[in-house]
C-alpha cells in the first residue's frame, strides 16, 4: 500500500492517466483548520498540464472537487463548491461539493476530473508485443503485472498522480503557515547546461539577515516574483533563456533535464526523529522518489566534500545557527533555520527521435513515437510538487513530535 507521508498525517491517491479521475484522500489533518477551495486550487493550477507555455500541450482544467472532512454551519457557503453529477439511466444524480469550511479531523476526500484524454495516442504501447519507451518503466511495469499494465500516458506512473501531491501538501503549507509562519518555495536554477548564480537560499538568507523573521509582504513579494518569470524562476533573465533553449529543444523533438531548488521558511524547529524516522531521511526519500528525479541534495550538498570541518560547521551562539550549510536539518532535527534542498530531473523519458528499444516480448525494435503530448522539461512544473511533499513531511513530523508531549489537560471532557 503505497502512502505519501504517514502514519499521522499522510495522502493516498488512486487513478491513472488516462482514468476517469484522480481520487484523493488526505488524512490526519488536525481540526479547526480553514480550508477554502480556491486556495487549494491556486496551487493545483501551478502543477496542471498547459500551465505554462514550455510544458506538455495536454490542456487540463483540473477542477477541484472536495466531499468529505470540512463542516461550517452556513450550510450555503459550505455547499458551494462546483457540482458533480453522474448519470443514472435516463436521468442523472447531483451533488454539492463543499467550497469552504473548518477541517473536523475526519478524513479529506477529494477528485479532480480528467477530460484531456487521447488514448490512441498509446496504441504503439498496448498488448505483448507494444512497443517499449527507452527511459519509461514500460518493460518492468509489464512484467511486474504479469501483463496487465495500463500503458495510456504511463498509467499510474504519469506525472497526473502527483494531483494527490498537491491535494495533501496545499493542505498541509496552509496548517504550518497558519500555526508556524511556515512558507514554502521553489526555483528552477538550472536546465540543460543554463545555470542562474541566483539561488533561492542565498536570497532568503539575505531577507533573513535584513528583516530577522520574514514579513508577510516581503513573502508575498517573493511569491510573486517567482510567478512572473517565464518559468518558476527567481532570476528572469535566465528564465527567458532557460524558455528559448526548452522551446528550441522542442522543435529538435528531444527534452532537457532540470535542477530546482526547494526552502521552507520558518519552519518549526524540533520536528523530526534523530535515526529511522529521521526527517533528513523522509524528505530525502520523498524528494528524490519523485517522478523522472535523478539527484537530491540537502543544505551545502556535495559542496561539503571538498570543505574542512573548520569551513562546514555552522557557528552556534545564545541567538541560534550562525549559518546554514546543514539546510535546517542536525541529527534528522529541524533547527528552526530554512529547510534546503536541491532536485535534479531527468531529461524526459518521452522523445520523438528514433532510439534503441525493445518490444515487451523483447524483440529488438527501431524505436519511432508515433503520437503523443509530452513535457520537453518536465522540472518546469515539478517545483510545486516538491514543494508539496515537504509540506506533507514536515506537518507528519510536528504531528509525531506533538505526540510525544501529552498532557493531561487535553483530556478533559467535563
Amino acid at each position: 500500500m503505497e502512502i505519501l507521508g504517514g502514519p499521522l498525517y499522510g495522502v493516498a491517491g488512486a487513478g491513472e492517466s488516462h482514468g476517469p479521475a484522480i481520487t484523493t484522500i488526505v488524512f490526519g489533518c488536525p481540526p479547526g483548520l480553514k480550508l477554502e477551495r480556491p486556495r487549494l486550487q491556486a496551487f493545483l493550477d501551478r502543477r496542471r498540464p498547459g500551465g505554462n507555455k514550455h510544458g506538455t500541450p495536454r490542456q487540463e482544467a483540473d477542477q477541484l472537487v472536495l466531499l468529505s472532512g470540512l463542516y461550517a454551519e452556513d450550510h450555503e457557503q459550505l455547499l458551494a463548491g462546483p457540482a458533480l453529477s453522474v448519470a443514472a439511466g435516463n436521468g442523472s444524480l447531483e451533488t454539492h461539493p463543499y467550497e469552504e469550511g473548518f477541517t473536523t479531523g475526519e478524513p479529506i476526500a477529494a477528485v479532480v476530473l480528467s477530460a484531456a484524454k487521447r488514448s490512441a495516442d498509446y496504441l504503439q504501447f498496448a498488448g505483448p508485443q507494444g512497443a517499449v519507451r527507452p527511459g519509461h518503466a514500460d518493460l518492468v511495469k509489464h512484467y511486474k503485472s504479469i501483463g496487465f499494465a495500463d500503458p495510456r500516458g504511463g498509467g499510474r506512473s504519469s506525472y497526473r498522480s502527483t494531483i494527490s501531491d498537491v491535494i495533501g501538501g496545499s493542505i498541509a503549507r496552509l496548517f504550518l503557515q497558519e500555526r508556524f509562519g511556515t512558507a514554502l518555495f521553489s526555483s528552477i536554477y538550472q536546465v540543460g547546461p543554463l545555470q542562474t548564480s541566483m539561488r533561492l537560499a542565498d536570497h532568503v538568507a539575505d531577507l533573513q539577515a535584513s528583516e530577522g523573521r520574514i514579513p508577510a509582504d516581503k513573502l508575498s513579494q517573493l511569491a510573486a516574483q517567482l510567478e512572473a518569470a517565464e518559468i518558476h524562476s527567481l532570476d528572469p533573465d535566465f528564465a527567458r533563456q532557460a524558455g528559448e533553449l526548452i522551446k528550441t529543444t522542442r522543435q529538435q523533438d528531444d527534452s532537457l533535464g532540470a535542477a530546482v531548488e526547494v526552502v521552507a521558511l520558518q519552519p518549526p524547529p524540533l520536528a523530526g526523529e534523530p535515526l529511522y524516522q529521521s526527517l533528513k531521511l523522509r524528505l530525502m526519500g520523498s524528494l528524490g522518489g519523485l517522478h523522472a528525479v535523478q539527484s537530491c541534495e540537502m543544505g551545502a550538498g556535495r559542496e561539503a566534500v571538498v570543505r574542512r570541518g573548520s569551513q562546514h560547521n555552522d557557528p552556534i551562539r545564545r541567538q541560534g545557527y550562525q549559518g546554514n550549510h546543514h539546510g535546517g536539518l542536525l541529527g534528522g532535527i529541524t533547527t528552526g533555520l530554512p529547510l534546503v534542498f536541491r532536485v535534479g530531473f531527468k531529461p524526459t523519458s518521452t522523445i520523438a527521435l528514433p532510439q534503441l528499444s525493445v518490444r515487451k516480448d523483447l524483440e529488438e525494435i527501431d524505436f519511432q513515437l508515433q503520437k503523443g503530448r509530452h513535457d520537453p522539461c518536465v522540472g518546469v512544473r515539478a517545483g510545486i510538487t516538491l514543494e508539496s511533499r515537504l509540506a506533507i513531511e514536515l506537518l507528519n513530523a510536528v504531528l509525531m513530535h506533538q505526540a510525544g508531549r501529552v498532557d493531561a489537560a487535553n483530556f478533559k471532557l467535563f
